[in-house]
């Protein structure tokens, strides 16, 4: 088959006549894991300086955000389009109010033509989830929310808060209003081995998901993880051995299910491990062939859990 996966990148481009960039927003927001509502540890693998992008500064508007993402990305393709992504920590955690100026703020900048909103499960209402639903007949949405495991045990262990009951709730309260929705999964906590991973596969597959995302555990300094990690080391993927996971991962999930992507680098100076010296295309690349040598593709196994 031509496709080993159903990639996000050919995903994306039959939603569009043109080509979209996703452009990061900080809007201020901060966590219930980390203001005390919950918590005020967060989840203890968290820095979101691991993600936010340079043009991304919370001391200036949304508007003058995406503006300065847009000068960043406008020499390569001048005829560019843009989704405005409320990236850093829970971008739905605020007043509907709230909430609506910020979401509305993005869509009335040029050349801004759908938005993705990052969140926790925990974080979503009935009266949110109308007013995203009556949004999305108009421009294109998309919801992204942190399951990062259906592990009930580990859930609690990275002191996430929510338990994952909470996940397919609000993943299918979503999905049945319509609006595009996307989740996230890290592979390589601690406590779970390439097994019960792949014993999540099938558990993915059976929510209403539209997109999903997948990345290895990386131990980022300054963070709980980081402490447990030099207390007593666990194991942490090579390039290798996530590869070949990857590859048995996949081929237990249902075909329909787009994959944005497989793996994520934290910056140099904060990752402490695993140290792949790899670019994600690099990755991407090997993965590639590794599925292409070894015959392995969405969705081979599926049919098993079905």
């Amino acid at each position: 088959m031509d496709q080993l996966y159903n990639d996000f990148s050919h995903w994306i481009r039959r939603q569009f006549p043109f080509r979209v960039q996703k452009l990061s927003v900080d809007a201020g927001f901060t966590c219930p894991n980390r203001d005390g509502r919950l918590s005020t540890g967060g989840c203890i693998y968290c820095d979101n300086n691991t993600f936010n992008p340079a043009y991304c500064d919370r001391k200036k508007t949304v508007a003058e955000q995406l503006e300065d993402g847009k000068r960043f990305f406008s020499g390569k393709y001048p005829e560019m389009k843009y989704l405005a992504y409320f990236q850093a920590f829970t971008n739905t955690y605020g007043s509907i109010d709230h909430l609506k100026m910020l979401y509305e703020e993005a869509l009335n900048v040029e050349d801004i033509v759908g938005i993705v909103i990052g969140t926790r499960p925990d974080c979503v209402s009935e009266d949110l989830l109308d007013y995203l639903q009556e949004l999305s007949k108009h421009t294109f949405v998309l919801v992204e929310y942190g399951i990062e495991t259906t592990n009930d045990d580990t859930l609690r262990l990275i002191n996430r808060g929510h338990d994952f009951e909470c996940s397919r709730r609000a993943i299918e309260e979503t999905a049945k209003r319509g609006i595009l929705t996307g989740g996230h999964i890290i592979l390589g906590l601690p406590g779970e081995d390439a097994s019960e991973s792949i014993r999540q596969a099938s558990v993915i597959s059976s929510l209403p998901l539209n997109i999903l995302k997948v990345h290895q555990l990386q131990v980022i300094r300054g963070t709980k993880l980081a402490r447990m990690y030099s207390e007593k080391p666990f194991h942490l993927y090579s390039v290798d051995e996530y590869i070949h996971l990857i590859g048995e991962y996949i081929r237990h999930l249902r075909p329909s299910l787009v994959l944005e992507r497989f793996v994520s680098q934290s910056p140099k100076e904060l990752l402490i491990a695993p140290k792949w010296g790899l670019k994600n295309y690099e990755f991407t690349n090997l993965l590639n062939n590794y599925l292409k040598k070894n015959g392995i593709y969405q969705g081979e196994l599926f049919a098993e859990h079905v």
